[in-house]
């Protein structure tokens, strides 16, 4: 539990709620519902084992925060508790309201505890990655997924660290449960492109095409867009990122929309790939880009809008 003043309030309220959910409860000392609500949201805050924080704020000491949100809220009356997320006020109930009531208050806003679980998996698997521990990484992203398998960023970065580890097989029983998203979730259609390109390089029969054949047909006609885009598919599969964009962009310079857009949307499939994990930078601050990712959206850029 933290208690809000004008000093803490950027970092503990705004900022914190970034990160984890919190729930302020404005209250005073001279209101008998504020000490009947205090103790339960304290329980609750215990029995929710840190999906959220319990924020309290004085009324009578920080009237500048309290009046604000009573203004926002249309509000005249404590107890009054605001849930903030992201940093932003976005919901509130108002009286010493029964537990029950204020679980279901809680349950719209705060993460599941298999969801909660899922997502120190996921970040705990990032930190493993920082440190070259591929297995371990794979393991939590492994628990994370199967904790919570509406959670598409780790099910991404699973399928996303079997791909890169040559575990094919591995990686589209992982994507097989999502499948029918990639049409609504744009870096699920990129796996699938990838895996697509991987397939086109290893076929299950038959030979793949080679890259000295390919390369004497763009050589005869640098318009032989299908030569291209196969040699551009060949790296793909291989790892070769910046080359097999490199091969989009001679599309893309000669015909921008070739083959409905088919380059475009596979030399942004590769972007949305190779993109690292934002790092988490200080409020008010803009996490650096990838300087590779960035120099290739700006290369796309100027060849699409030129």
């Amino acid at each position: 539990m933290i208690d809000i003043t004008l000093e803490n309030f950027q970092s503990e309220l705004i900022e914190g709620s970034t990160t984890t959910p919190v729930l302020l409860d404005i209250w005073a000392e001279w209101c008998g519902p504020c000490k009947q609500l205090g103790p339960v949201l304290e329980k609750l805050e215990v029995e929710y084992a840190g999906r959220f924080t319990l924020a309290k704020l004085d009324a009578d000491k920080v009237p500048q925060i309290s009046q604000q949100l009573s203004q926002m809220f249309g509000v005249r009356s404590i107890p009054f508790c605001v849930m903030f997320k992201d940093g932003q006020p976005v919901d509130g109930f108002v009286g010493a309201i029964p537990a029950d009531e204020i679980r279901t208050f809680l349950d719209k806003h705060v993460p599941g505890a298999e969801e909660a679980e899922a997502l120190e998996q996921e970040a705990s698997a990032q930190e493993a990655l920082a440190e070259g521990d591929t297995e371990g990484a794979l393991e939590k992203l492994q628990y994370a997924v199967a904790t919570d398998p509406a959670n598409d960023d780790a099910r991404f970065d699973y399928v996303k660290l079997l791909l890169q580890q040559g575990r094919i097989d591995d990686a589209k029983v992982a994507f097989a449960p999502v499948i029918a998203k990639t049409t609504l979730v744009r870096r699920f259609d990129s796996l699938q492109r990838w895996m697509d390109a991987i397939d086109f390089g290893a076929p299950a029969a038959g030979a793949a095409p080679a890259l000295a054949d390919l390369d004497a047909r763009i050589a005869a006609s640098k318009r032989d867009f299908d030569a291209r885009f196969d040699r551009a598919r060949l790296l793909m599969g291989a790892q070769r990122w910046t080359d097999a964009m490199d091969e989009l962009l001679e599309i893309l310079m000669r015909d921008k929309s070739w083959n409905e857009d088919l380059a475009r949307k596979t030399y942004i499939a590769i972007l949305d790939i190779i993109e690292p994990p934002k790092v988490k930078v200080a409020d008010g601050q803009i996490p650096p880009d990838d300087p590779t990712v960035a120099s290739y959206r700006r290369r796309l850029s100027s060849v699409v809008l030129s």
